[in-house]
């Protein structure tokens, strides 16, 4: 009989603000119990109901700069005048106890993710990174449904839709790519993704 150990899954997800990529991801990781989200790092202060190691692993800002130092981040970058990170530790550690990751990542991170992943020390995390991009069927409708949302300002609204335009110029970096028109397509689109690579066999110069 063939005993085969399922790789894990490292799945990195970009999308503009308000493409949906939350509630996708929410349903991917209430539909397969191996999948949790990864736990970043952040300079920022707890909020109300946030647990350290559980929400985020707070830290202040010598520690977060000396593991920069020390190459701990797969990513990390300054946003809004705070450091955010993911941890490699964090990453494996999840995969040590059988876990699948989700990140929801930018694409500037997922980038910082790709080219580090180069380097032969980091085979384990090659092989279980999958990244998918997920867009909206156009600016128009983005812009749309920020403003349907009734959570943001017009001057908000316009930066996120100057972001996504940015955003958008990075799409064909990714492995997957999908529109999220319908919400329940999309999903299915993006199970079929991990259903897959579930069943991604490496030839020998991949593994």
């Amino acid at each position: 009989m063939i005993n085969v150990k399922p790789r894990p899954l490292l799945l990195a997800i970009s999308a503009p603000s308000g493409t949906g990529k939350t509630t996708l991801c929410d349903r991917l990781v209430s539909e397969f119990p191996s999948m949790k989200y990864s736990v970043s790092c952040t300079t920022r202060s707890p909020r109300d109901g946030e647990i350290d190691g559980v929400d985020y692993l707070f830290l202040d800002e010598a520690a977060f700069v000396a593991r920069i130092a020390e190459g701990a981040f797969l990513e990390h970058a300054s946003v809004h005048g705070y450091r955010y990170g993911t941890l490699r530790e964090t990453v494996l550690d999840a995969f040590a106890a059988g876990q699948d990751v989700v990140m929801d990542i930018d694409v500037q991170g997922a980038e910082q993710i790709r080219t580090l992943l180069h380097e032969p020390a980091n085979r384990e995390l090659q092989r279980a990174f999958i990244d998918v991009f997920i867009a909206p069927p156009s600016i128009e409708s983005l812009n749309a449904r920020l403003k349907g949302r009734g959570k943001d300002s017009d001057e908000v609204i316009a930066r996120r839709v100057q972001q996504a335009e940015v955003e958008l110029q990075h799409w064909s970096s990714y492995r997957y790519f999908i529109i999220n028109d319908r919400l329940d397509a999309s999903y299915d689109a993006l199970r079929s993704i991990i259903i897959a690579e579930r069943h991604r066999i490496f030839s020998s110069s991949e593994a």
